[in-house]
């Protein structure tokens, strides 16, 4: 036997890695299995209820959902379990308002109506004001447009009318009565819709009623709830 051959052989060592020791198999409780078992917590849903008014359009529904999250609004809070409702829309203070707000309102697939001095339901921009909601009224004087407003509610089975306290987008002394006159002699609930441009969010909510004998006092209760929400234009705001 070559004995140089041997002892290379002899120095040849086979090098196994050791397997790890195996773990012991974790004990589940049964609350852990159900945990498992059970699947993830749905977030925080602003989807209208079957009671409130919806206009059952999907393409304008995922219309609105898109250009929303495009632009980075959010939803918070929900519509109240209603067939009818003063929804209050605060602060207006810039064109940018409208165009957001109709994003949301298809987003919610809700049917909301608003009213509007007739002269604007005329020729084209009549028949699109009317297909996004928009009622005709003669605005001669404020009580028409609250009777007109409470004569609808009498009307319909369902409506949720939207309004804008302040009236305009620009700078006013302070809110207009005439959501909570409309709300008090139709017997509805006052929702509080917050268009907040500083965190872009839309807070539905919340439902208030026009309990009050003296409405300067009850604005007042409702104008509260939209502390710390910001406008688009922040001086324009009252």
């Amino acid at each position: 036997m070559d004995v140089s051959r041997a002892r290379s052989e002899s120095a040849i060592i086979t090098f196994r890695p050791a397997l790890p020791p195996s773990l012991p198999k974790p004990k589940l409780s049964q609350q852990d299995l159900q945990t498992l078992d059970s699947p993830p917590p749905e977030p925080a849903d602003w989807r209208p209820g079957s009671r409130v008014p919806q206009t059952g359009n999907a393409t304008l529904r995922r219309l609105g959902m898109t250009v929303m999250r495009v632009l980075g609004w959010q939803f918070e809070g929900a519509f109240p379990n209603r067939e009818k409702f003063v929804a209050i829309i605060a602060p207006h203070t810039s064109n940018l308002d409208f165009p957001i707000l109709l994003m949301a309102k298809w987003a919610l697939n809700i049917d909301i109506r608003f009213m509007a001095k007739d002269s604007v339901f005329r020729g084209p921009v009549g028949v699109f004001m009317r297909a996004i909601g928009g009622i005709a009224v003669e605005r001669t004087n404020a009580h028409n447009l609250v009777d007109s407003s409470v004569l609808e509610f009498s009307k319909r089975e369902k409506l949720v009318l939207a309004l804008a306290p302040e009236g305009t987008r620009k700078k006013v002394p302070g809110w207009k009565s005439g959501f909570w006159h409309i709300a008090k002699g139709a017997n509805v609930p006052i929702v509080c819709v917050a268009l907040d441009f500083r965190r872009k969010r839309i807070r539905l909510g919340p439902e208030l009623l026009a309990t009050e004998d003296d409405a300067t006092i009850g604005i007042a209760r409702v104008k509260s709830s939209y502390d710390g929400v910001i406008g688009r234009h922040p001086d324009r705001m009252c």
